[in-house]
Parts: structure tokens; sequence; C-alpha cells
């Protein structure tokens, strides 16, 4: 069972019209659509925004539906210049960029008491899905990076930088790092999929509403040509 996730209605509602034997149920005011795919048993939900909604969502697929994988799906805010806007960025790993203890003396980033602050990405996964959007995106780029996480919609340039030159990232969004954790402390296999939609920066409030749309139709054909060699 392959458990879907997205920040936003906008994100999952292309994917629920492409499902077949749907059956819906809602937890933690989530509503889960469990059926097929492709042919493939998958769930599709919209976790809502923000690290905690991410963070439960992922447990509930886990606890509730027995997924042995996790895929997010979603847009981001590119960190790297290379990376433009409609660019699909897969990932390496994830961390949150607001996890701060730096006064226990931690580094930035850094979660106390865990053994990795730093959480890997499936190399199956990303291989699938990078061939899926070469086949059915062949008129934007593929990256493969780390996705930073945190709380905030960045649309500034100094925390922009901040988060640059401190976490090296690809891109940052407000989901990916928590499922990753999650998916982590449960031991299955998860990859974040982000579309650019910004450069997270002072022109992202322009860029958003913009650029949204074709963000999220990336994403959906590569979701459903990933699942269908899955």
């Amino acid at each position: 069972m392959l458990g879907i996730i997205g920040a936003m209605d906008e994100e999952v509602s292309k994917l629920k019209e492409i499902m077949d034997d749907i059956e819906i149920s809602t937890r933690a005011s989530m509503e889960f659509y469990k059926g097929k795919m492709c042919g493939k048993d998958v769930v599709v939900v919209r976790s809502g925004i923000g690290k905690v909604n991410a963070g439960i969502c992922t447990q509930i697929l886990v606890d509730i539906y027995g997924v042995d994988s996790v895929i997010n799906t979603g847009i981001a805010g590119s960190l790297n210049a290379d990376i433009d806007i409609g660019d699909i960025v897969l990932s390496t790993d994830a961390l949150q960029h607001d996890m701060d203890a730096t006064g226990f003396g931690y580094e930035p980033g850094v979660i106390p008491r865990m053994e990795t602050s730093t959480f890997i990405a499936d190399e199956k996964l990303r291989r699938v899905a990078k061939e899926s959007c070469e086949k059915v995106n062949p008129d934007i780029k593929v990256f493969e990076g780390r996705v930073v996480s945190g709380d905030q919609f960045i649309s500034d340039k100094g925390r922009k930088t901040y988060i640059e030159e401190n976490f090296k990232g690809s891109c940052t969004e407000m989901e990916g790092a928590a499922i990753a954790q999650a998916a982590y402390l449960n031991n299955i296999p998860f990859l974040i999929i982000r579309a650019i939609s910004d450069k997270a920066d002072d022109s992202a409030t322009v860029d958003y509403p913009t650029f949204e749309a074709k963000a999220i139709e990336h994403s959906v054909k590569l979701v459903k040509e990933m699942v269908s060699r899955l």
C-alpha cells in the first residue's frame, strides 16, 4: 500500500479523479481516500499545511492503513539559482530549518537526542520518479537534492540566505521533513516531490498564485506515471 500526501486540496484533488474503488474515511479532520490508482493500492490524503499536520497524517497512514511507503507531493520555493519555477525537485534527504536548539550547544537544524536530524529518502522511489518525470514532463528539468522544511512561508531574502548558508537545500517548504522524520521513525521508505512555484524571496508572493497551477499539473502527471511503474 502506497501513501500519497499533499498539503492542499489543489494538490490531491486531481489525483483522486484518477482513482477507482474509493473508500473515504475521516481521521484527525483529514479525509483519507483509499482505492486503486493505475491498478495499485493507494491512499491519497490532504494533510493540511505545516509540519504538525504532516507528521500526524503520516502516522495515521502507517497505523491505520499499513502503508509500506510514502510519497509527499506539492510545491516549494527554490533555494538554488539553477532550479527555476516549474522545475521538479526530488529529495535526496530532508531536514528542518526551523529546529533550533542552539541554546543547548546544538547546530541549527539538529534535533536533540535523536541519532540523526537528516532523513535519507529512498533511492528506488527517487529513480522511478526521475524516470517518470522525464517521460511525462519533458519540457521541465528534474533535480535531486535536499528539501528543507519549516513552519514558515519563505518570502524574505534575508531568511532565504540564512537557510541557504546553513542547510544547503535545493528547495524549501512546510511539510516534507516532518513526513520524512515520521517515515524514518516507522522504518518505511519515503520520497518528497516538489514542483517549484516561486523563488522563496521577495518575489514569492507575486510568483506563487501565477505558477501554482502549473506546478501542480507537473506533479500530478509525475505521480500517476510513477505509481504505474511501482
